[in-house]
């Protein structure tokens, strides 16, 4: 995950800072320059690193602090609050057009996920009720027009197209095709280079002014680490962005680009694309829920909305009813399983939760996916009965579904154990107001 060393180094500086109890100046100067090297080590622009660590210096050393009652929360507070002014202070969202279509134009270069980046975006826009066209501005990469139709049939939104005719001429065409089909957004996929050239930021140029977008969204890679950030002032100094999408986030990147873009390029990010496949989203890019992630603090409200996103009102109403009933069985395990899986990776949940973030390493999330994947096996090797009723599962059944999932009987027993003790809490509070329910009525699976 992005940001883990970083994490675990702070994480580590302000422990310190909290056996100490009383602080002194030289106590805060040791921590800042342990700050320092987390930050530099986490590729972070030197001078964004310097102001950055100068400003909390001059904050974390003042009266207020060092003769407060808890001045090592205290210095995490400051530290939390320049973090998300280093990064923009607040969501900034996009500047929708009052007439339709509003035209968003995607920029960047190849290989950043800029075409599978056009989908995801066209499919947050169509969950808020949208209807967004993507258009084939691509005329160069092989094959990036049927590149862009598949992604786009993978989130049932229509691509408009032309074939390899000029560029500036499709974009043209493409908004008045979306205003007499009715689209309120248009989703330009430029073409890209493997480097930034002249002749890229003619025709980029040459659209902008044709077509006048409302939006210019520079798509990067935030594995290519600070260069992503010279990257982002090359097109906004070329071109003038509106924004930055920064993909990748969720690999082994150590998330410097993030810190640096609005500080040296004054774009603000505006989404963060956390996986490489169309499924896996994009979302809205928010700074203080990214400094709390930092910090270990979790991101709570990202948490309950990607639930309150996944999750259908009237089935959690309904699973809600069945565990109150103690009705509970195998098949709704796997439905809210399969729920779950559609807010994020393992990893990217735990990433979210207070308390939990950076104390689980990624090997142990890696471990609870194979867990996940060997019982969503062995639930689907059983047959409609034994999942709804499955006390009937003897010796030779368990046999039977072990082999049929690649797995042990030890963990066909493991998990129907496991099952046994859900359902027997289930029942202990089936008849308290307070019940320990997760997410859309699932209770905490023992697993």
């Amino acid at each position: 995950m992005a940001f883990e060393g970083l994490s675990e180094k702070l994480s580590a500086a302000f422990k310190k800072l909290r056996a100490k109890g009383k602080l002194k100046e030289a106590d805060i100067k040791e921590a800042m320059r342990e700050v320092r090297m987390a930050l530099l080590e986490a590729d972070v622009n030197y001078k964004v690193v310097k102001d950055f660590v100068e400003s909390v210096s001059e904050k974390a050393v003042g009266d207020k602090v060092l003769e407060s009652l808890t001045p090592a929360q205290q210095v995490i507070k400051i530290v939390n609050e320049e973090l998300t002014n280093l990064m923009g202070a607040e969501n900034s969202r996009i500047n929708f057009s009052s007439k339709i279509p509003t035209v968003i134009m995607l920029c960047g270069l190849q290989g950043s996920g800029k075409t599978t980046h056009a989908a995801k975006l066209a499919a947050y826009f169509k969950k808020q009720g949208k209807r967004p066209l993507l258009v084939a501005c691509d005329i160069y990469r092989p094959a990036a027009i049927d590149q862009l139709k598949v992604v786009g049939s993978k989130v049932n939104v229509p691509v408009f197209e032309m074939g390899q005719i000029n560029p500036v001429e499709i974009a043209k065409k493409s908004v008045l095709h979306a205003k007499d089909y009715g689209h309120d957004i248009v989703i330009l996929d430029t073409a890209g280079r493997l480097h930034i050239d002249d002749e890229l930021m003619n025709e980029l140029k040459t659209i902008k002014s044709q077509v006048l977008p409302n939006e210019i969204l520079l798509v990067v890679d935030a594995m290519i680490g600070q260069d992503s950030v010279n990257v982002a002032k090359s097109f906004d100094d070329a071109l003038g962005i509106d924004g930055v999408i920064l993909t990748k986030l969720d690999g082994d990147t150590r998330g410097g680009a993030a810190l640096s873009v609005k500080a040296v390029t004054g774009k603000p990010i505006k989404f963060v694309g956390m996986g490489e496949k169309v499924e896996d989203g994009i979302e809205p890019f928010y700074p203080d829920r990214m400094a709390s992630r930092i910090l270990g603090m979790g991101d709570v409200l990202s948490l309950i909305e990607k639930a309150q996103a996944e999750f259908d009102e009237k089935e959690a109403v309904k699973m809600a009813n069945k565990l109150k009933e103690s009705s509970f069985d195998l098949n709704d395990l796997l439905d809210q399983m399969k729920q779950i899986k559609k807010m994020g990776s393992l990893s990217q949940i735990v990433s979210m939760l207070p308390g939990v973030a950076g104390k689980i390493s990624d090997e142990d999330t890696a471990q609870g996916e194979i867990q996940i994947k060997r019982t969503e096996a062995i639930i689907y090797s059983m047959t409609p009965q034994e999942r709804a009723k499955p006390s009937i599962i003897n010796p030779s059944r368990k046999r039977r579904i072990a082999a049929g999932s690649g797995t042990k009987v030890e963990d066909v027993n493991r998990l129907l154990k496991q099952f046994e003790q859900m359902q027997k809490l289930m029942k202990q509070f089936s008849g308290k107001k307070k019940r320990r329910f997760g997410f859309g009525g699932m209770p905490n699976l023992p697993m």
